[in-house]
């Protein structure tokens, strides 16, 4: 039996390193190697992820990022120029889960299909290295790494520990969970979201954070609060939650809440010393808004990253026109919102293409599948030849000719029998083999 290997200076690690800088663990280095068990399995695309993500994050003014719902999708994501990938449970839970149906945002999916789904989506991206690397290619780093949602953890803090696991075992970077109850979790602008009390999503964060700690990844943690849109919580446990719960209680027996911006700053605020990434969802499109928010929190914590979704139920052009849209970007970059992301990207613009595809093919025939052809043939072409839009050749794409090579070095040197004569009889001697 091998021993695992220990850092001798973990905890020396926690105190000095940048890395962890305003980062509490309310735990110490000897929980952490008594949980880790005698052998060491490297997480080595987690790792790689986790530490290209942070120095993005410090190196870059902005990162965006689309919801990714297939492999194929992330590839041209990647291949267009971002830098990261987002794997959203709203798209898993939709149409890439494991139980193999669609459902609403509710954690009605089992657990590890957002895991499942990252793992998937790392492979498709190695696949695509291996294509690239094989032909000489070596100019895109095509491991983008991958933020994944978690949700509300899928039950409690053991539940969040073993996600978390799973999300880093199957390669994600980044990690986001929120603060709903998660029995009866729902998209964060919809009506009727349970909030559970501050300490109860700090417990989370904080296993979610052992899980990567044990596992030896630093794997980056995005706590997210759905408070502007809440006015329920499950307990006035927390004195934390207090000042925003004017002690009237439900039927259900939930205590009202007066949801806001500055209930979601008081969360934000209780959640920073636990996380890396700070996201609060929102309810519309509200600059002044997301102003007070950044500057609250950060006020407090000048060294956390924010994150900001732009949702894609929100009517942009009509809420903002397009001035302010084609500048919201850079102005939330100045707020503070380093990572700003589209959740359900893959799910509209993959439905989108395929009813327009399916219409026209309708009503035209032919012509219709036709002027997709020429849609993607009219892609940017690089000097080499290669259109940067990867799909328009579909063999290719997908490794015919990268399978080709494997195919030609196996057979180029196994042995081939001699043929049998009369002066050689018997089953004849494999060339090479004299």
């Amino acid at each position: 039996m091998t021993d695992i290997p220990q850092p001798s200076n973990l905890e020396t690690e926690w105190r000095t390193s940048p890395r962890w800088e305003g980062v509490t663990r309310p735990y110490t280095t000897a929980d952490v190697e008594k949980l880790r068990g005698s052998f060491h399995v490297e997480h080595s695309i987690a790792r790689l992820g986790a530490e290209r993500l942070w120095k993005l994050f410090h190196e870059e003014p902005y990162l965006l990022s689309l919801g990714a719902l297939t492999g194929n999708q992330a590839i041209e994501q990647v291949r267009a120029g971002l830098r990261a990938i987002y794997v959203s449970g709203w798209q898993a839970a939709a149409d890439a889960n494991d139980a193999g149906q669609m459902y609403p945002d509710q954690s009605l999916y089992p657990a590890d299909s957002v895991p499942n789904l990252v793992r998937r989506i790392n492979q498709a991206l190695l696949r695509t290295d291996q294509i690239h690397h094989a032909e000489g290619n070596r100019q895109t780093h095509w491991l983008a790494p991958i933020v994944a949602d978690a949700e509300a953890g899928f039950g409690g803090n053991l539940n969040a520990f073993e996600l978390m696991k799973a999300m880093i075992e199957a390669g994600a970077a980044c990690v986001h969970f929120e603060d709903q109850l998660s029995t009866i979790k729902k998209v964060g602008r919809l009506g009727g979201n349970v909030l559970v009390p501050v300490v109860d999503a700090i417990q989370k964060l904080v296993a979610a954070r052992l899980a990567a700690d044990v596992l030896g990844v630093p794997t980056l943690i995005m706590a997210r609060t759905d408070a502007i849109s809440s006015h329920l919580v499950t307990s006035d446990i927390d004195p934390r939650d207090r000042e925003f719960i004017p002690g009237k209680r439900t039927s259900e027996g939930y205590f009202r809440a007066r949801g806001g911006v500055k209930f979601a700053i008081a969360r934000a605020i209780a959640y920073a010393p636990y996380a890396d990434v700070i996201w609060t969802e929102t309810v519309k499109p509200d600059l002044a808004e997301a102003r007070e928010f950044a500057e609250a929190v950060l006020e407090k914590f000048p060294n956390k990253i924010l994150a900001y979704n732009y949702a894609p139920s929100y009517n942009w052009r009509k809420n903002m026109g397009d001035e302010a849209i084609a500048r919201l970007h850079v102005e939330l970059a100045a707020m503070g919102y380093k990572f700003q992301f589209i959740t359900v990207a893959g799910f509209h613009a993959l439905n989108l293409s395929m009813y327009e595809l399916a219409r026209g093919f309708q009503q035209s025939g032919l012509p219709a599948y036709s002027h997709l052809q020429e849609q993607e043939s009219r892609g940017e072409v690089h000097p080499e030849g290669q259109h940067t839009y990867q799909g328009v050749n579909h063999q290719r794409f997908v490794g015919s000719g990268y399978f080709d090579a494997v195919q030609q070095i196996v057979t180029s040197g196994a042995p081939v029998p001699k043929p049998e004569t009369a002066e050689n009889p018997g089953e004849g001697t494999p060339t090479g083999q004299e």
